[in-house]
């Protein structure tokens, strides 16, 4: 995870430090309303041994946004998103190489401050709050084969919060956004998840594509 945060990051300074040589763009002053998704690579840290080689586990989200302009250079943006949370890992048994995912399905409000740059670019920041729909662990591969376990949400905190922060480039009414978000809220609420989980929080990076409807 820590290779695509520093992705994540370097393509947003890169892209800051381009747009910010651009004085002429006129900032957006409109309301913005539109649709957006894409893929999301989320982590998190494991206290079970059993569990090695952790990886990323690569999800998607969709949802709407609106953007709500305050003054000629700043705007909120509410956004209502379906996002998949969890993580993956390589493990062998009975020496048959397999891979588990664990897989945690959110409703998510993200409330984020934005800074307009021009009309082609913003940078963005804020909260957000999500609400966990369900859980479930897939494998594939092994002597488990290709299966599927439905999990106890309530073994979970049902809320998750966090902070997230990203950039956003328009071409016209398309978007392309990148965002990581950093939960708060440990993840697990039972004494069995925290066995395996501890303290565990929810961290996703996101590349997303969209349209504006105005």
């Amino acid at each position: 995870m820590k290779n695509s945060v520093k992705t994540i990051a370097a393509a947003a300074l890169m892209t800051l430090g381009f747009l910010a040589t651009n004085h002429t763009a006129q900032a957006q002053t409109r309301v913005r309303t539109g649709i957006k998704g894409g893929l999301s690579a989320s982590t998190l840290q494991f206290n079970n041994i059993d569990l090695t080689d952790r990886k990323e586990r690569i999800g998607f989200h969709a949802g709407l946004f609106t953007q709500i302009p305050v003054g000629s250079a700043f705007a909120i943006q509410p956004e209502l998103l379906y996002s998949n949370k969890g993580a993956s890992s390589n493990y062998r048994a009975l020496a048959q190489d397999s891979r588990a995912s664990f897989n945690l399905n959110y409703v998510e409000l993200p409330v984020l401050a934005t800074i307009k740059l021009g009309n082609a670019a913003e940078i963005q920041a804020g909260p957000y709050v999500s609400y966990l729909l369900n859980s479930n662990v897939s494998n594939t591969g092994g002597i488990l084969g290709n299966s599927s376990i439905n999990l106890n949400a309530d073994q979970f905190n049902r809320v998750d919060y966090g902070l997230a922060g990203g950039v956003n480039v328009y071409f016209g009414q398309l978007l392309l956004g990148l965002r990581y978000a950093q939960g708060l809220q440990p993840i697990a609420n039972t004494t069995a998840s925290k066995a395996v989980f501890d303290n565990a929080k929810n961290g996703v990076g996101y590349l997303s594509v969209g349209y504006s409807f105005n």
